[in-house]
């Protein structure tokens, strides 16, 4: 049970260089924060598709010897979190299959609300899939259709599906980076020399020294080939819907999103924030990593001091052994400790990015309170979280997210708060500078896409 939206999944696909592997290896690096289950990466060398994929993180996945073995040109690779199908070694991406036009294989940033009913056409047909995830719904139906052309076939399989995708797609020399027609979930367009790099986000560019050059826009194809790129719009256009949540959240701080450097969008939050929700305090100081620069511009509005009060360990991955002996907090100490010394006898402005369960907020409160606060006062850099994600965003069921079926002085009292303040989504989207083209539809249950099942649990999408 956790108290926090986990991140969707990164991709990344290069071809042009003849260390494509080594370089997809890095992108991946620079995008582990999207995905911490598995990784992997595919190349060709013109004839064949190479695959090394495991659960794992990157640096964890990737050996030398592993690399060499990933030969060629032209690669794509994958971090997942998984949002449909569980975390098994099955559901690693990126998936590769064989099928009379050769070899196909695809990374997935997404996911398909109709990819249960999808599977069970598919099976009543014949097909039998090897994994639980809805990713591999668009391999079969690039594998049945007519066209021998990778456009063609991924268009006419697209056409069929329903919900959120970034993609990037692959044979043995062509490579393919499509965002779905609202453009839900973010891809961009690089360049490393004479090669040509998608990312989920720019933050991957940086790492290898390619060159940003734009994002692709919503129901955009790229095809990259030897021979040069070329851009195709053969599905129906709709209305622009990319995630809000990525600023407020998911996406690096040093990344360009949605034409917009992801950290200076955190501060304007911050700003907006302290002028909605002012607070009589005499320290500000985040929750880090991702409150960080959100805070840093409440500070900066207020004009009260910011400072580092709660420390995070890098270092913690899963952690299955507690003492016996019961520790107060333990799920959250591990990861977050407070500075005494900071704020012992202080009023405390406390800046995180979104309240999920609760839960974790109630015990960063008591944690700064124990650490010597007079007062703590929790401010939220977005507005009251009621709906869940059903667009490639692990989340809660709608009755687990604490704003769905409580008031704002509610949660003040769960958590234990001297105040509490929510960012408006007024004042949202005056911080990212337009009020349309986002979808936003886990603060205001406005759903851009419609889904066949109500409260759909994406873990188990296609599991009994």
């Amino acid at each position: 049970m956790f108290d926090r939206f986990r991140e969707a999944c990164g991709i990344f696909g290069i071809l042009g260089r003849a260390e494509a592997a080594n370089l997809t290896y890095l992108g991946l690096y620079a995008l582990q924060h999207r995905g911490q289950e598995s990784a992997g990466i595919v190349a060709s060398d013109g004839r064949t598709l190479h695959l090394e994929k495991t659960m794992g993180l990157v640096a964890d996945v990737f050996n030398e010897a592993r690399l060499r073995r990933l030969k060629g040109s032209l690669a794509i690779g994958h971090v997942r979190y998984s949002t449909t199908g569980s975390s098994h070694l099955k559901n690693a991406q990126p998936i590769v299959a064989t099928y009379r036009h050769g070899g196909v294989a695809l990374a997935h940033n997404g996911n398909l609300v109709n990819a249960h009913l999808l599977k069970a056409e598919l099976e009543s047909r014949g097909s039998i899939f090897s994994s639980t995830t809805d990713s591999e719904v668009i391999v079969h139906l690039i594998a049945r259709s007519g066209s021998d052309d990778l456009v063609e076939a991924t268009a006419e399989a697209l056409s069929r599906v329903s919900g959120a995708y970034s993609l990037v797609v692959m044979n043995e020399t062509e490579l393919l980076g499509i965002r779905d027609p609202h453009g839900f979930r973010p891809l961009s367009l690089g360049r490393l020399g004479d090669a040509w790099v998608l990312a989920s986000e720019s933050c991957a560019f940086d790492l290898i020294d390619a060159t940003f050059v734009r994002d692709l826009e919503p129901g955009e194809f790229l095809h990259i080939t030897p021979h040069g790129m070329k851009s195709y719009r053969p599905l129906p256009t709709g209305r622009p819907a990319q995630c809000i949540f990525e600023y407020i959240y998911f996406a690096r701080p040093d990344s360009l999103l949605y034409g917009q450097n992801v950290a200076t969008v955190r501060k304007a939050l911050g700003r907006q924030l302290a002028r909605e929700a002012p607070a009589d305090a005499d320290l500000v100081i985040p929750v880090p990593d991702s409150g960080v620069p959100a805070s840093l511009g409440y500070a900066q509005e207020s004009g009260l001091p910011f400072d580092h009060g709660l420390i995070r360990n890098h270092y913690v991955g899963r952690t299955f052994i507690e003492p016996k002996q019961n520790i107060r907090h333990f799920g959250v100490k591990i990861k977050l400790n407070p500075v005494r010394e900071i704020l012992e006898g202080k009023r405390v402005v406390v800046v995180d990015d979104s309240i999920v369960r609760g839960t974790t907020s109630r015990k960063i409160v008591s944690m700064v309170r124990s650490a010597g606060a007079r007062e703590v006062h929790m401010r939220i850099s977005s507005p009251p979280t009621i709906s869940p994600c059903y667009y490639g965003i692990d989340t809660p069921t709608r009755k687990e997210l604490i704003a769905s079926s409580h008031s704002v002085g509610e949660i003040r009292r769960y958590i234990r708060a001297d105040s509490l303040g929510y960012l408006s989504m007024q004042a949202l989207l005056a911080a990212v500078g337009k009020d349309d083209g986002f979808c936003h539809a886990c603060f205001s249950m406005q759903y851009p896409v419609a889904f066949p099942m109500e409260d759909l649990a994406q873990l188990r999408l296609f599991e009994p």
